[in-house]
């Protein structure tokens, strides 16, 4: 539990942050991390259904969550004398989550759309989907957050249960609040409502390491569409490896902008792409590194990739500029600043820490670690990740 006092503003923001995601699933029961979130919406022993959004927006409260690979978190923000409402409503669906029959199955269906309209109908979501199918053999990474459509049609009400008591425990979550609150009473709050829900035995942990890869993977759509793209994507280290920073500052070089690389020589110069973005993953595990590239109708997708690559080997064997170094490094750090404005950014960045790197106390070494990366930093990274044979690349080519 994480209590920070903030009295800038009468609001507070309530977080729980469960250690569990696409990466804790199995063949069979894909997407059940994402459903279970849906689920916690749906009724409890002492709220019942719908009544969790109902009574919190009566009071003029806002709630959400998200699922991710590595974990799931719920979030309320509202005003700072309902601290006490709050924390009963989420208590009781941590204790007593109803799993009624009706609504397991309707919010599958709600579920099983919404992977209809993300991924099956969606050319991207297609494509992101077979990329990560395609960059991990063996490990959980490989399937995405919504599921395979098939896992989620005979996942059953026991696999849910059992799922959700398992994960679903006071041992395994984290508890974030953050505003206009005094600490001794929430503490007394918590201790109040938590303080019966039992623990669990510990998660098993995931094993699974995805072995090194030795050779370029390819795969390729034809779907009906405007344009080609391009999805590459590079093995990188996990979060806790030190390289995580001086990869961040380079796909800010690489696609930070209209006066990033990528935008200047493939969209501005050579006018073959319309967008380029460059992202790198923070993972528990081993994530990717990845580029998607859109080119213009009737352009030849081995073209774009030709230009990427040029600008990566580029980068490997002669760096980036010191000005270059300065803006990215600045333009990190002010999205970093500027997402801890609020008190909802504020609990989301300090749970966020404490999940991935197991302490949250490493957000006050993030400036530091940004202000160290140098241009020789960028360069070693660039040769050391992005060689062919640690290249995924999924290529879409329109048909009529």
């Amino acid at each position: 539990m994480i209590l920070i006092e903030d009295h800038s503003v009468p609001v507070v923001s309530r977080w729980t942050f469960y250690r569990v995601g696409a990466r804790n699933e199995r063949p069979g029961i894909t997407g059940i991390s994402h459903y279970i979130e849906h689920m916690m919406f749906n009724g409890a022993e002492k709220y019942g259904p719908k009544e969790f959004d109902r009574i919190l927006e009566s009071n003029g409260g806002y709630s959400n969550a998200y699922t991710s690979e590595d974990m799931t978190a719920y979030y309320e923000d509202f005003a700072s004398d309902i601290l006490e409402l709050c924390i009963d409503l989420d208590s009781d669906r941590m204790r007593s989550l109803a799993f009624d029959p009706k609504f397991v199955v309707s919010e599958m269906g709600v579920v099983r759309e919404e992977r209809r309209l993300s991924v099956d109908n969606s050319i991207d979501g297609v494509m992101w989907e077979e990329l990560s199918a395609l960059a991990y053999k063996a490990h959980p990474y490989g399937w995405g957050v919504i599921g395979w459509d098939s896992d989620l049609a005979a996942i059953t009400r026991d696999d849910a249960v059992t799922y959700w008591k398992s994960y679903y425990s006071p041992n395994n979550a984290v508890l974030v609040i953050v505003g206009d609150f005094e600490t001794k009473r929430a503490l007394e709050l918590v201790r109040t409502y938590y303080g019966d829900i039992p623990a669990q035995p510990p998660v098993p942990p995931v094993r699974t390491v995805e072995p090194e890869q030795w050779g370029e993977r390819r795969g390729e759509l034809r779907r009906s569409a405007e344009m080609p793209a391009l999805l590459v994507g590079y093995h990188i280290p996990n979060v806790k490896s030190h390289d995580i920073y001086a990869l961040d500052v380079l796909q800010i070089v690489l696609s930070g902008g209209e006066s990033s690389r990528l935008y200047k020589k493939l969209v501005r110069d050579l006018g073959i792409a319309v967008y380029a973005q460059a992202n790198a993953e923070w993972k528990i595990d081993p994530g990717l590194f990845t580029f998607d590239v859109k080119l213009k109708p009737g352009m030849d997708p081995a073209a774009g990739e030709r230009a990427l690559y040029d600008e990566l080997d580029a980068i490997a064997a002669g760096g980036i500029t010191a000005a270059e170094l300065e803006k990215a490094k600045n333009r990190v750090l002010s999205s970093f600043y500027n997402g801890i404005q609020t008190v909802n950014g504020k609990a989301n960045r300090i749970g966020r820490y404490e999940l991935l790197f197991g302490d949250f106390n490493e957000i006050y070494k993030v400036q530091d670690r940004y202000q160290a990366v140098t241009v020789e930093d960028v360069k070693r990274v660039a040769g050391e990740y992005f060689k062919k044979t640690n290249r995924n690349v999924m290529t879409l080519i329109p048909e009529a």
